[in-house]
């Protein structure tokens, strides 16, 4: 039996949305679907959008989704290729064929990078968009948020977009047929709503704001406690509450908190490492997972925070017992050169970077003492010379 949600009354306007200037927030889809075989009733839940949809993907979820597809009727569908990343250069190749195929609807179909496609198309092409997640890898399916990468799979910049997918359908069977790596890589990457929120927005006294951190902190107790589980009995109760926890819960968060409840220096580390050519075999929770180990090493080595040092081997042990990437060495970057890794750093700390965030100024030679030292034993302190905690240290 289909279990449906709807959160949300109907989008509002352009007309409306301008007249409220700038109060309009995306907080969720309009409606969910979450459900074992809720694909296969592809077609009836496609037809109230449009009547051409264009599905948008990469060769293993088309692949996924393909037995789907082949039971469609009533609708003249087009399937196209996002490439390996969401770029400037593969939306203008998926906007030739919005145009050729005269798309009235598009269906984006697998992980984060082509549900970030697809949403950022439809809003270009002014069309609704269906987010259908083949993985728990990430919330891109639930947010009105797309990343933009170089063909290189660098990160470039993200896009807010004015309103979340129109229908987002979480297939749980779907879900189990991906590698159990993803929903690993899911559960770093919500992880760090709480170890991000918490820092640039805990002391907000904005209703909304002050709802999402609390989340945040909800959703991180629900990983620490279920993940394990989980993982050792995929398909189980604890299973698909993980799943819902990285797929739509860490939407939650992002939606409720907008931009004041903001990512950090977990994915400030993220998109520095993106500029490695060496972790293109890493996922995005993966990277963000490590990230959050960076930003506490950080909070230790220029604040001398000794909760930091507590929630950091928190953590290892927790990533130890899950499997989550603990070092560079863990994702596969054993061999970087520290001319590499200063290259990552230095974009990490860009003046637009979200490591900004933090409550102190981090230099690119600060980040890179915390980036080699997130394995550090407790009875470390340290404190890097010259830094705000310098003076007060033993």
């Amino acid at each position: 039996m289909l279990r449906t949600v709807l959160p949300m009354s109907k989008s509002l306007s352009p007309a409306l949305s301008s007249t409220l200037n700038g109060s309009c927030q995306a907080i969720a889809p309009q409606r969910i679907i979450r459900a074992e075989q809720s694909l296969s009733q592809c077609a009836d839940l496609i037809q109230p959008y449009g009547q051409r949809p264009l599905v948008v993907g990469g060769e293993h979820s088309l692949a996924v989704l393909q037995p789907y597809l082949t039971e469609v009727s009533g609708l003249e569908l087009s399937v196209a290729h996002y490439g390996d990343d969401c770029s400037e250069a593969s939306l203008k190749t998926l906007g030739g064929a919005v145009t050729r195929h005269q798309a009235d609807v598009i269906v984006g179909v697998g992980g984060g990078k082509a549900l970030d496609a697809a949403k950022l198309l439809a809003h270009r092409h002014h069309c609704p968009v269906i987010t259908i997640p083949t993985s728990a890898a990430t919330c891109a399916a639930w947010t009105a948020l797309s990343n933009v990468y170089s063909d290189a799979g660098a990160f470039q910049y993200d896009v807010g977009l004015p309103r979340c997918p129109d229908l987002l359908i979480l297939d749980y069977e779907v879900i189990q047929t991906a590698p159990q790596r993803t929903l690993m890589a899911g559960i770093g990457d919500a992880l760090a709503k709480w170890y991000e929120a918490s820092v640039s927005s805990g002391h907000s006294q904005e209703t909304l704001t002050i709802a999402a951190v609390q989340q945040a902190r909800v959703l991180r107790d629900i990983l620490l406690q279920k993940s394990a589980t989980a993982i050792a009995q995929p398909g189980g109760d604890e299973w698909r509450q993980v799943v819902d926890a990285t797929v739509l819960m860490a939407g939650v968060v992002g939606g409720l908190g907008g931009a004041q409840c903001r990512t950090v220096a977990a994915h400030a580390v993220h998109n520095g490492l993106t500029h490695l050519s060496p972790t293109r075999s890493s996922l995005h929770g993966e990277k963000v997972a490590y990230g959050i180990l960076v930003q506490l090493r950080l909070e230790e080595l220029l604040q001398n925070n000794h909760l930091a040092t507590q929630s950091r081997h928190q953590l290892l042990k927790f990533y130890r017992e899950i499997g989550l990437p603990m070092t560079l060495a863990d994702l596969g970057m054993e061999d970087v050169s520290l001319k590499h890794l200063q290259t990552a750093a230095q974009v990490a700390c860009q003046p637009d970077s979200d490591i900004h965030h933090l409550p102190f100024t981090v230099t690119p030679e600060q980040l890179m003492a915390a980036m080699v030292s997130t394995t550090s034993p407790m009875a470390d302190s340290g404190v890097i010379p010259g830094s705000p905690s310098a003076e007060v240290c033993p």
